[in-house]
């Protein structure tokens, strides 16, 4: 902590764009879209001090604490009003994409539950007790468990 302290009282617009490219890299290990506003609130704290080199240190700091709540308020506000399109939509919801599809059980569903081996997953399943060999599709999904039910044959 005492290291941070001599470095933000000495801190130069220099040492600022290398934080902030240290916050971007940082995104890349830890996603989520927190570091990415932090670097550029960092870039622009040394804009700042390229600007007012007499910018005192407990100014640069605040301001970059300023800067990082609103940008991470905003850009989440942005990305919620206006979603980045997709053609895969559902990748980091394996789930859903099943969502009406047709499957034949392998083991049968007994008291309301079993499991599907779907791909190369094995998912936990509910729906109505049927046999081993019935045809199931998918419903919907609840968290990380598949709900079936008996697929209506298309020879009816």
């Amino acid at each position: 902590m005492m290291e941070f302290l001599v470095w933000l009282e000495n801190a130069t617009h220099w040492g600022w764009g290398v934080f902030g490219v240290v916050m971007v890299v940082l995104e890349i290990f830890a996603p989520g879209a927190v570091f990415l506003w932090m670097g550029f609130a960092a870039f622009a704290v040394g804009v700042a001090v390229f600007i007012w080199p007499a910018l005192e240190w407990r100014h640069q700091l605040l301001i970059f604490a300023a800067l990082s709540v609103a940008s991470v308020f905003v850009a989440r506000r942005y990305f919620r009003r206006y979603p980045i399109e997709t053609d895969r939509p559902t990748l980091n919801r394996r789930g859903t994409q099943y969502i009406g599809q047709h499957f034949t059980l392998e083991t049968p569903i007994k008291d309301g539950r079993g499991h599907l081996h779907v791909d190369d997953t094995m998912w936990r399943i509910t729906g109505p007790d049927l046999s081993e060999g019935a045809k199931v599709k998918v419903a919907s999904v609840d968290g990380v468990m598949l709900r079936v039910e008996p697929a209506v044959s298309e020879e009816s």
